[in-house]
């Protein structure tokens, strides 16, 4: 019997490490980037990741429960906690969008270089959820990965992503979700405030 309850008992994955942090001043609404087996997994304060529960995301740690085991998991040197910062624009419904970049790829292509590109992006593209009035409005670009298909379709540091084919984006977990409902898509928009001006990017795949 002990046996099996041994093997039922949640055990911490040996390669498992903390990526990345995005701290809230609301700490059930702080994100941790956590990675195992060559997979990453972002999970807010509460959920579950690679069979634990995220109970503690701070500046310089994230902490994880596995049946009552605590794993305290110390970012990498060099790597800064992102803070939840409030929005300094106007609204993207005060604003009219303007088209200010379309572009056209071979869908071909496009899966391609994704397939090549994911490692960057996730290594080197930073988000920071945006609010205002107490509410996630979008999620702000604190970098890109330059050379990417991110950079080429436009998106720049500093832009707010505030919704991808219509679909608000207001948190990482909604981001991560859209992507098997994009697969099969003709076109992706993105709505961004820039510089306090909502402005539309399109691809167009063929």
């Amino acid at each position: 019997m002990w046996l099996l309850a041994l093997a039922l008992t949640a055990v911490p994955p040996r390669d498992l490490i903390a990526v990345g942090v995005i701290v809230s001043p609301r700490p059930e609404a702080s994100v941790a980037l956590l990675r195992s087996a060559g997979r990453s997994r972002i999970a807010r304060v509460g959920e579950a990741a690679f069979g634990g529960r995220v109970v503690a995301v701070e500046a310089t740690r994230i902490v994880l429960d596995f049946d009552g085991q605590r794993v305290d998991l110390v970012l990498p040197s060099g790597v800064a906690a992102v803070a939840s910062t409030p929005i300094i624009a106007t609204s993207v419904e005060a604003a009219n969008p303007a088209l200010i970049f379309e572009r056209k790829l071979p869908r071909v292509d496009v899966e391609r270089r994704l397939a090549a590109e994911i490692p960057r992006i996730l290594a080197e593209t930073a988000l920071a959820p945006v609010s205002e009035d107490g509410r996630v409005v979008g999620l702000r670009l604190i970098r890109v990965a330059e050379g990417t298909l991110l950079s080429e379709v436009g998106l720049r540091p500093g832009d707010v992503l505030t919704q991808i084919n219509d679909t608000p984006t207001d948190s990482l977990a909604v981001l991560l979700a859209l992507w098997p409902r994009l697969q099969g898509a003709t076109e992706l928009r993105a709505s961004v405030l820039r510089d306090g001006h909502a402005v539309s990017l399109s691809l167009g795949l063929r």
